[in-house]
């Protein structure tokens, strides 16, 4: 285990706290106590998953998640917080967060998400050869690369929009409630809300409908959920 986590947390004590856990489980850890030196620190390098607190001094967690996506729309980013209402989680995960912790949490749980998302990443690597790449209309998504092309032009998915998108496509023509799709996309422990999906789909709309008022592909099925309709019907 070689993974390179990058830790965004100015209060001394948590960040320690969790130096000593991940370490533990095997990670290798860079910690930065400043918005503005964790944006350098991403410039720097790509990190493997970041966690990040919001208030930070320098520029504050939102604004380092802005940045982190525009870079790196694939890294894998929870959340660490204080403010632990519904509106705080969904801005988090509207933003680009892949999960959300409210302080205080249990550091075994946080280990337990770091371990659950980057599986998600291997998991998808380790897909059969003949599921490597899907394709609907000019668009083509490479599993091994965890990359969406329009053409030859990468669209950046996030963690999580990157997920969504590869599990409706396997199930062209299926409806499936937010919870399903919670479930199975986002896992069995995530601990979110329904809008968490709504969020997702807006975004996904956006960088795959021609029109997303208007879309053709992922499909709001009115009092279940959503469906993902094949090229031939959009």
């Amino acid at each position: 285990m070689n993974e390179q986590l990058l830790l965004v947390e100015d209060d001394d004590a948590i960040a320690d706290a969790l130096r000593i856990h991940l370490e533990q489980a095997g990670y290798r850890l860079h910690r930065e106590a400043d918005g503005l030196r964790a944006i350098g620190a991403i410039d720097r390098q790509r990190w493997d998953l970041v966690l990040l607190d919001l208030m930070l001094p320098g520029a504050d967690g939102w604004d380092v998640c802005r940045h982190l996506r525009a870079r790196h729309a694939d890294v894998p980013v929870i959340m660490l917080s204080a403010r632990s209402t519904e509106a705080h989680r969904v801005l988090g995960l509207e933003l680009g967060a892949d999960d959300y912790l409210a302080k205080p949490f249990s550091m075994l749980e946080l280990v337990a998400r770091v371990r659950a998302l980057l599986r998600r990443i291997d998991q998808m690597r380790l897909a059969p050869v003949s599921a490597h790449a899907l394709t609907f209309g000019d668009f083509r998504l490479d599993i091994t690369r965890r990359e969406l092309l329009n053409g030859d032009q990468p669209v950046p998915l996030t963690l999580r929009e990157f997920d969504l998108l590869n599990f409706l496509v396997r199930h062209p023509g299926r409806a499936f409630s937010r919870a399903e799709l919670l479930e199975r996309v986002w896992g069995a422990a995530f601990d979110g809300y329904e809008h968490t999906v709504n969020s997702h789909i807006n975004r996904l709309r956006t960088k795959v409908e021609v029109d997303p008022r208007d879309p053709r592909r992922i499909v709001t099925v009115w009092g279940v959920g959503y469906r993902f309709e094949s090229p031939s019907e959009c």
